[in-house]
């Protein structure tokens, strides 16, 4: 039986053009048995009214082709649904997609979905507004916003982000508690994630999983200039852990207090908030399509062929396109 789906397509994410895209996956999606209508976002906000629509409308499932903003809006239109979301990932970080082991590749990701593997999965609020990777204070949201101003999105302009912010962030205090534990520190970030990674394999809460009704927290203390730039090696490797400077969690509810509002970031895309951060895990709230096999994660060799096989990906695209 063909199963109706939506296609959301948001063009203005990552750094590549999508002109053409829409006919090509159309034609990929029926391939797979499935009959897609095609939409182009608007403006912010647009993704999760038509995920909403097109679960009254009972679709089968919401395919978001685009970042992890993009992600995040159809997901919070189809929270509580019977309607699956799908990702084509084509933003600059796709932290989820990457988690759930999505092929960065669009006849890959669309394989996937073709597998109508569909998993209940988790979902965290901050305040009432929802996330679904993860969310943030500190060094990371202040490297969101640097990075939302760049003219120019891609791997390139995040690295750039990263290192002006580095040079000038100055850390914050907050309070950290759940648990009936309080934690006070002058920390270089606190990030509250669901799933594993900012994106780009970069990999703030290696442990996660999507799936266990639970939020992972990962504190990272300031320290000497050197260690904090250790922090990224840390990241990057997947070595984040219960050492040193890195502290890691994993609860249901905690709530966050800093001495004045400030920058945040919601699954990448940065947001004022006040001083006040009550944020929850709701397990099993969405519905994802997700691969019929995932892999093991380990430390320093997962990221290593991970990025492997991405630049040998990136390489056969090049040359595809220059024949």
């Amino acid at each position: 039986m063909v199963k109706e789906v939506t296609l959301i397509i948001n063009p203005k994410s990552g750094a590549f053009s999508k002109r053409g895209v829409g006919d090509s996956l159309v034609s990929e999606l029926v391939k797979v048995g499935f009959a897609p209508r095609v939409v182009y976002t608007l403006m912010a906000g647009h993704a999760q009214a038509l995920a909403r629509e097109a679960a009254e409308h009972g679709d089968y499932a919401v395919l978001a082709c685009g970042g992890d903003g993009t992600v995040n809006e159809v997901a919070a239109g189809l929270i509580g649904s019977d309607t699956a979301l799908g990702i084509i990932p084509t933003g600059s970080g796709n932290g989820l997609a990457r988690h759930i082991g999505i092929p960065m590749d669009m006849q890959g990701a669309i394989q996937t979905i073709g597998e109508c593997n569909v998993v209940k999965c988790d979902y965290g609020t901050v305040n009432g507004r929802p996330f679904f990777c993860t969310f943030g204070v500190g060094f990371d949201a202040a490297v969101s916003r640097r990075f939302a101003e760049k003219p120019k999105r891609g791997v390139q302009s995040y690295i750039d982000s990263v290192v002006e912010e580095f040079m000038n962030y100055t850390s914050d205090c907050y309070e950290v508690t759940f648990d009936n534990c309080k934690i006070v520190d002058k920390a270089l970030m606190v990030a509250v994630c669901n799933a594993s990674q900012y994106g780009n394999n970069a990999f703030i809460a290696p442990s996660a999983s999507i799936t266990d009704g639970q939020l992972d927290v990962t504190i990272i203390s300031n320290g000497l200039p050197i260690e904090n730039a250790w922090t990224g090696v840390a990241i990057m490797a997947g070595t984040i852990g219960n050492r040193g400077k890195f502290r890691t969690y994993r609860t249901n509810r905690l709530t966050i207090r800093r001495f004045q509002s400030g920058m945040t970031h919601i699954d990448g895309e940065p947001t004022e908030l006040g001083t006040t951060l009550e944020i929850e895990c709701h397990a099993g709230g969405l519905k994802v399509l997700t691969p019929t096999k995932q892999k093991k994660f380990i430390p320093v060799i997962t990221p290593a062929l991970l990025g492997i096989k991405e630049w040998d990906a990136f390489v056969r695209r090049v040359f595809h396109k220059r024949k």
